[in-house]
């Protein structure tokens, strides 16, 4: 089967210039906050991805059926309604279970953490998630730090 085209794909867009038109005036000032966080964390550029994505980094997968594409490593989204952050390994293993429990008040899907505001977390358990969302990355797929 083909490479298949992922929708979310890299943009020529400055995350810097995204975060700023950000309506939401508590929203944008979080999403200045994470620009410098995962800068810090992750060592990686920020670029982002489709419209609202702000990615780290990039990886190579290939589903059993053969379909096959690049997404970011770890990233956020200052969205109206809350900020997302894209964990991709999800939260299935119990050592994320344990900090998903010293995090704060938040939300789970099966990649993406929801967080209203930064107020709600705390931000060294954050940076523990992110860290080991991109350690399990690096061990399961082939990595690209842009």
């Amino acid at each position: 089967m083909a490479k298949a085209e992922n929708k979310t794909q890299v943009t020529k867009i400055e995350p810097k210039d995204f975060v700023a038109a950000v309506e939401h005036p508590k929203r944008r000032a979080d999403a200045e906050v994470l620009l410098d966080f995962f800068a810090r964390v992750t060592g990686l550029k920020a670029q982002m991805w489709g419209p609202s994505i702000i990615g780290y980094g990039r990886y190579h997968y290939k589903y059993d059926s053969g379909r096959e594409g690049e997404s970011l490593l770890t990233g956020f989204s200052p969205r109206k309604g809350n900020l997302v952050f894209y964990i991709m390994p999800g939260y299935r293993a119990e050592e994320m279970q344990e900090m998903l429990g010293r995090l704060g008040k938040h939300k789970i899907g099966k990649s993406c953490l929801y967080v209203n505001k930064l107020d709600d977390i705390d931000m060294d358990v954050l940076e523990e998630i992110v860290l080991d969302g991109l350690a399990d990355m690096r061990k399961k797929y082939q990595t690209w730090d842009e």
